[in-house]
């Protein structure tokens, strides 16, 4: 018997899969690069559309719903519908997302590209308008069955699930707990809080925009792929992962950012306070997140270094970090 669902999901399953959907496999198939679900390029016997190769993604069971899910495929509709260059399922026989022997997946064109150049100023600047052009999309209308990015999914809730499924060494748990608790009473008294919730913009995210997932061409710049994570924040969220370096390099990258947005969008300088709590609770997060895939077999292969004392030590030295940083005065434009 399989200890976890992903281990019966074989490349006879996942052709027997598009097969049943129309699509015909000739044998040849790569995995690509995913944790959180199975993603597979698949060659076609019979070109599709013109298209000899399909991105075929089989969706962690349990993770979403089907309404959430559907709720990605719509929005990914709405921006290509916006001829903004999102990568969305496509549709076959009438319908983005499929079902087959227990697993939930869609299938999408392959798009070519590599990770865009985050030192050249005129990338960044294509990327923020594009950026603004998904958020204008995303101000429309909410999601109504996708989560928030919020303090309590993002922050509280990890930080007592991970002691109390006994996730971390006794001799850094306690150390692990003062400056997790330290971190979320200052993301608390930002808008990220409960407390000011409402004072904060929230709109339909991209959710994980970092460089992995913007595929660029010279010719053509970018095209975002993977909405799997697209839920409800602050604009800033589709920014900050696109900064990287110390304060200066952070610093030049978000200049051509906001002002390619803002040939398209209004950006609210307020929410460059919420960077580094953003940074902060995805840290949180991260860890809770890799605790509770370890029952797949590609975490432990992947993720070797976790639950030791070493990493959990690394973890306190980031909090610490990120308290420091949140204590900065923000970036500026």
């Amino acid at each position: 018997m399989s200890s976890h669902p992903y281990e019966v999901l074989t490349p006879d399953v996942v052709l027997d899969a598009l097969a049943s959907v129309g699509l015909m496999g000739d044998g040849r198939l790569m995995s690509l690069s995913s944790y959180e679900n199975r993603v597979y390029q698949v060659r076609l016997a019979d070109p599709y559309e013109g298209m000899d190769d399909v991105v075929a993604k089989f969706y962690r069971p349990g993770r979403w719903s089907e309404a959430q899910i559907l709720e990605e495929h719509s929005f990914a509709a709405e921006l290509m519908q916006a001829e903004i260059p999102a990568v969305g399922p496509l549709v076959l026989e009438g319908k983005t997302l499929h079902h087959f022997s227990d697993f939930s997946f869609s299938v999408s064109p392959r798009r070519g590209g590599r990770a865009p150049e985050l030192d050249d100023a005129e990338v960044l600047e294509w990327i923020g308008r594009f950026l603004a052009r998904i958020h204008v999309v995303g101000a429309k209308m909410p999601f109504k069955h996708r989560p928030a990015l919020d303090i309590e999914v993002f922050g509280r809730e990890p930080r007592e699930w991970l002691p109390a499924h006994h996730m971390i060494p006794l001799d850094v748990q306690s150390a692990w707990e003062k400056k997790c608790d330290e971190a979320l009473r200052m993301i608390a008294g930002t808008p990220l809080g409960d407390a000011n919730a409402k004072g904060m913009r929230r709109l339909r995210l991209h959710g994980d925009c970092h460089p992995g997932n913007i595929l660029w061409t010279p010719t053509q710049g970018p095209h975002f792929v993977d909405l799997d994570d697209a839920r409800m924040g602050p604009a800033v969220q589709d920014f900050w992962m696109l900064l990287s370096g110390d304060r200066a390099q952070r610093q030049k990258q978000l200049g051509p950012l906001v002002d390619g947005y803002e040939m398209f969008r209004e950006f609210d300088r307020e929410e460059l306070a919420l960077i580094e709590p953003l940074r902060t609770l995805r840290l949180i997060h991260y860890s809770a997140w890799l605790a509770r895939r370890w029952d797949d077999p590609i975490f432990p292969i992947n993720f070797p270094w976790f639950g030791t004392s070493d990493y959990w030590q690394g973890q306190v030295q980031m909090l610490e970090e990120q308290i420091e940083a949140m204590a900065e005065e923000p970036l500026v434009v």
